[in-house]
């Protein structure tokens, strides 16, 4: 259900959905602007709430992206979340320092997500690379997976 600019939000009704939004889950700015642009009045009255929020720390695209690559990182390797921070428009450097915490840990999570896929270790070459594209998808580098198949092997 579109609106058109005629049917647009004024500014305390578009404000209260941007707040409802982030009361539900953190959301980067790049989101809402994308989320709620339809619904304002112009461009300029809704950066001026984004702004504003921001001011009064509802609105974080650092705690944002602690939020997301918290949520994501027992699933997916520090690759795929990157991809995901820049997708959602949150800068860089605030992408970098979610990451960061997440890299200390990544061989533990590539384990933790092959034990709960795959349980044992592939019996032949196609299992193997199988298993390895499996891992490659979730966002591990192929260095990390490599070195875990060669540690797998040795305990065989």
């Amino acid at each position: 259900m579109s609106q058109s600019k005629t049917d647009s939000l004024s500014s305390a009704a578009l404000r209260a959905r941007v707040v409802s939004a982030l009361a539900r889950r953190e959301h980067s700015r790049h989101e809402l602007e994308q989320k709620f642009l339809p619904l304002a009045e112009s461009a300029q009255a809704l950066a001026e709430i984004l702004d504003s929020l921001q001011q009064h720390g509802l609105l974080s695209d650092a705690r944002f992206a602690q939020s997301l690559a918290r949520s994501r990182g027992a699933r997916f390797g520090v690759r795929r979340i990157a991809f995901e921070l820049q997708n959602k428009g949150v800068a860089e450097h605030h992408a970098a320092a979610a990451i960061d915490q997440l890299s200390q840990t990544e061989s533990d999570r590539l384990r933790e997500v092959w034990q709960k896929k795959f349980g044992s270790a592939p019996e032949s070459f196609e299992q193997a690379a199988r298993q390895q594209r499996f891992l490659q998808q979730r966002g591990f580098s192929s260095s990390l997976i490599r070195d875990f198949f060669r540690a797998l092997s040795r305990h065989r």
